[in-house]
């Protein structure tokens, strides 16, 4: 399976697409199917059928999944919030993750 660079809870920038331009933080990762469901973003109208929790039924609005290709994680220790790109390194013996923009380590 494919390493991905963008975990679940980072806030994310989307750089191609209808929402373009938006931000968001990450709710889940597809890692098989190379995508992910960002908050607020790629919004889509399901119809529902009555159920326990919907009596009514009805459309409901919710994200669908956006490719990993068209997000860049977001730098969360510049005063500028930025899009940026993501590398690795060993510190202690651990492997981390870093903003390639500002060299500040991603928690």
């Amino acid at each position: 399976m494919k390493k991905l660079r963008v975990k679940k809870g980072d806030t994310v920038y989307v750089n191609a697409g209808n929402d373009k331009g938006k931000t968001g933080k990450v709710l889940s990762v597809i890692p098989a199917e190379d995508r992910l469901i960002v908050e607020g973003v790629n919004m889509v109208s399901k119809h529902t059928k009555p159920n326990a929790k919907q009596p009514q039924g009805g459309i409901i609005r919710q994200e669908a999944p956006v490719h990993i290709s068209n997000v860049q994680l977001v730098d969360p220790a510049a005063s500028n919030p930025a899009p940026t790109r993501v590398g690795y390194k060993f510190v202690d013996g651990k492997k981390i993750r870093y903003a390639k923009k500002s060299g500040e380590e991603i928690k």
